[in-house]
């Protein structure tokens, strides 16, 4: 599983696009995504969970990623893009 964080800006949203990217706030990692933005809708941050295959890397799941923001039809410009392989990721152990 990658955990994929873009930030960016919006384009010149329309009414629509701003009803769908307020339909698609909150703070969760899902697959279709969603958004965390400042109040005037103008900078966000869009949270994503890719399934990882076996052979699958952060390029994969960056394009991935990219693609599921798209599927928003919304104008942006990428600022920042993280991505963790979860597969990495170490639990601790309570002693």
């Amino acid at each position: 599983m990658f955990r994929v964080i873009i930030s960016g800006r919006f384009g010149d949203l329309d009414e629509a696009g701003r009803a769908a990217v307020l339909a698609a706030s909150e703070a969760a990692f899902t697959e279709q995504g969603a958004f965390t933005h400042d109040g005037t809708l103008s900078s966000f941050t869009f949270r994503c969970q890719m399934p990882a295959g076996p052979d699958d890397d952060e390029q994969d799941a960056t394009r991935r990623a990219l693609a599921a923001l798209d599927a928003y039809c919304q104008t942006y410009d990428v600022l920042r893009v993280a991505v963790t392989d979860m597969r990495t990721i170490k639990p601790r152990r309570r002693p």
